[in-house]
């Protein structure tokens, strides 16, 4: 996927804490992974459960709603230890394919006894924003050198979605200041109308700058994607 300037953007999957209900990513190398190559593709699925079977007599009322299982998020990863594929001068996965794996199960699979499960994540990859824990991992060899060593293969990637049971609370309104939003600018857009659109006080803006990496704020290019983080 590309930036409004053309370039590059890795998918970027960051291991998360959660303090009184809010999930937050954690800092540091060792806590998120950047991919060399992006996906081709996300499947996004989402579901709603009703009673089952259709209640005896009825004329045209339908089955009643049941529940609205966590959604899930699904893609496939290549990792490639040829050396065709160009390295960004910043990143950070190993050239070798079974080191890539291992960096990306430190984040994504590895137990962490913190938490007592494996880690909740934060994937990112343009406007997708999705908060979820790891339920598949399937990894495919698929080219060797000659000693056996992988030189390339592919994972099958599978994620249910996350919220603490607080932001569960507040899934109900989709505006709430207390939920994660990503915003695409449109023209006429700036930070302190979105920041008084989505928290209700436009005085939020230098901290919104500060979290998107952004050096001026004044003029918003259209098609530039800002994240907006829960409020403490």
């Amino acid at each position: 996927m590309l930036s409004v300037t053309g370039e590059k953007i890795p998918l970027t999957m960051t291991a998360c804490e959660v303090s009184e209900g809010v999930v937050t990513p954690l800092t540091g190398e060792q806590n998120s992974i950047a991919l060399l190559i992006n996906p081709s593709g996300l499947k996004l699925e989402r579901k709603i459960c009703y009673d089952n079977p259709l209640p005896m007599g009825d004329t045209g009322t339908g089955r009643k709603f049941n529940q609205m299982p966590p959604g899930t998020l699904s893609f496939s990863v290549i990792f490639d230890g040829t050396g065709v594929v160009p390295r960004a001068p910043e990143a950070t996965l190993p050239a070798d394919v079974e080191g890539q794996l291992d960096a990306v199960n430190g984040v994504i699979y590895k137990f962490n006894g913190q938490q007592h499960e494996p880690n909740i994540l934060q994937i990112l990859w343009g406007s997708t924003l999705f908060v979820g824990r790891l339920t598949a991992f399937s990894t495919d060899y698929t080219l060797f050198k000659p000693s056996g060593d992988p030189l390339r293969a592919t994972a099958a990637l599978t994620f249910e979605s996350y919220m603490s049971g607080e932001e569960e609370k507040l899934s109900a309104d989709s505006s709430s200041p207390d939920l994660s939003h990503v915003v695409v600018i449109r023209e006429g857009d700036t930070l302190p109308l979105l920041c008084h659109r989505i928290y209700g006080d436009s005085r939020y803006y230098p901290e919104i700058a500060r979290f998107n990496g952004l050096r001026q704020f004044r003029n918003l290019a259209p098609g530039l994607q800002l994240h907006f983080p829960p409020l403490e």
